[in-house]
Parts: C-alpha cells; structure tokens; sequence
C-alpha cells in the first residue's frame, strides 16, 4: 500500500499541517463504482480530505462523516473517515458526464452545484456533533477551507487534486492541509498566504514527483518543518453479513414477516464497497426466530 499520510508541524508550532498522497485510495473508489472522470475528481478530493481530517480525530473508535448535497447531476456526495485514516463513500450519480469548465478542465463546481456541506463527528458522546456550511466553491478544497474557518474558527489552506489518464483511470491523487494556530504570529501568516499564493495546483506537485514530506518541505520548509509522524491510508469498507443481518432485525417483526411471505431471496447492497449480500427465504425465517 503506497497511500500515506502525514502529519507535522512548523514554525515552532505555531502551525500544524497534513499532506498525503491518495492516488490507490482514488482510483479502487473509481473502480467499485464506476465513477465517470468528473465523479471520480469530485468523490476524489472528497475522500483525500476527509482522510486527513480523519487524522485529526483523537479517538479510536471516532468516525467522521462528510456530505457535499448540492443542486448539480452528481445528486450529492456522502464519505466517511476514521481516525486510522480509513475512508469510504458513494456518489449519488457516478455516472454523469458534463462539458469541462472554461479552462478546459473536469468541472467538479458543476457536477456538485449550489448547495450545504455537513460535517458531523461521532466522538463516542451522546450525540454527534454536526455543523452545516452554505458551499462556495463547490470545488471541494475551498468549502473545507470555509468549512476550517466558519465552524471550527480555525485558518486554513486546503489543497486538494485528482488527475486522471486518459483512459480514465487515476494518474495522481493527493493533497495538503495546513493550519494557523491562534498564538501565530503576523510574519508567519503573512509568509504563509505568500507561499500558498504560489502554488498553482497539487497535482503539478505530484506529477513532479513529490512526496507528502516533499509537498510539505515545498510550503513550509523555510519555516522549520518538523514531520512528526506517517499514517497509512485507504480505501476500506468494514460491512459484513453480519452487521447487514442486524440491519434487516432492525427493521421489525413485520416488515421481516412479509419478506417471508413474499418467498424470494433478499439482497441488500452496500452503498459504500457496492458488495451484494443475498438472504434467502430460509435465512430469513431464522433472522425471524432471532426477534
């Protein structure tokens, strides 16, 4: 597995940053579901965010979730993080296919369209904490970045990209956050929107080669970068037939009676690893036993 994450910090702490390369991450999400280049660019970026923002989560058990719900023909997107850096998704229309943007590029803003991003963090308390943001951008990188400043009062640049090959698979896949903690001084600030301002896009980072640790020596390095540790990341799925089973006995004594009664199999898909799970009549009757 080549997908890493990570995680360091530069001038004297007074900034915190995460890079990671995702391009294996992007392309098994492209091939379980069959994503078209502008679903695969959009669900990309999505999945490469969430991942490190997974990082940032304290808990073993934390789960983040991230939905961009917009008024384009994607139909919204839905990815979910842990705090090990596993990642997994759906899009609502992996199939849709629009004209590219003005400069001749895969138009994410479009797919997406006009609409809310909702971040809600499962820390294992009562209940989850959620918090909603108008989208600007629909670009994904710049609504994380509103998304840092308006919810969690935290200064952020996020950069995030996918390339894809010509036929259609994932050439690169990665991205960059970097963060300004309250204590940081004017100068460092001021270097940083300067350095950031540079940076045409991430993947003409990768495409020469860069790794995170050299995509991080390139924003930070003159301001004492300190890499403090590398996480492994990817694409996971941890549904079973098991959990599926405790789905359908959730559902009640009736609705599983009348599956019963019907005498076909059922078959549940995963929305997330798109992996169909059969339950055949007599299954069914021993779930019923069960309730």
């Amino acid at each position: 597995m080549s997908d890493y994450i990570v995680r360091a910090t530069a001038a004297d702490d007074q900034i915190r940053a995460f890079a990671i390369s995702s391009r294996e991450m992007v392309e098994k999400a492209r091939q379980i579901h069959n994503t078209s280049p502008v679903a695969t660019a959009a669900f990309g970026r999505l999945l490469t965010g969430a991942a490190m923002m997974g990082t940032m989560m304290k808990g073993e058990k934390d789960i983040l979730t991230i939905r961009m719900m917009g008024d384009g023909p994607i139909n919204g997107i839905t990815v979910t993080a842990d705090s090990s850096a596993n990642v997994k998704g759906y899009v609502g229309n992996p199939n849709v296919v629009i004209p590219p943007n003005y400069a001749g590029k895969l138009d994410v803003g479009a797919a997406i369209g006009y609409g809310t991003m909702t971040v809600t963090k499962d820390l294992g308390l009562k209940e989850p904490y959620a918090s909603q943001v108008s989208l600007t951008t629909s670009e994904v990188a710049e609504d994380l970045t509103y998304y840092f400043a308006s919810s969690e009062q935290v200064p952020s640049a996020v950069a995030l990209g996918v390339l894809m090959e010509k036929d259609n698979t994932v050439k690169q896949a990665g991205g960059f956050i970097v963060q300004l903690m309250p204590f940081a001084e004017e100068k460092v600030i001021k270097f940083l929107e300067d350095k950031i301002a540079t940076i045409t896009s991430v993947t003409d980072l990768l495409e020469k080669g860069m790794t995170p640790e050299d995509i991080l020596e390139h924003v930070l390095g003159e301001l004492g970068l300190k890499i403090n540790d590398k996480i492994d990341t990817q694409y996971y799925c941890n549904c079973s037939k098991q959990r599926v089973q405790k789905a359908l006995l959730s559902v009640g004594r009736k609705e599983l009676l009348d599956m019963i009664n019907d005498g076909k199999d059922i078959t549940v898909n995963c929305h997330f690893c798109n992996t169909d799970y059969v339950f055949p009549v007599n299954e069914l009757k021993e779930l019923y036993k069960k309730l």
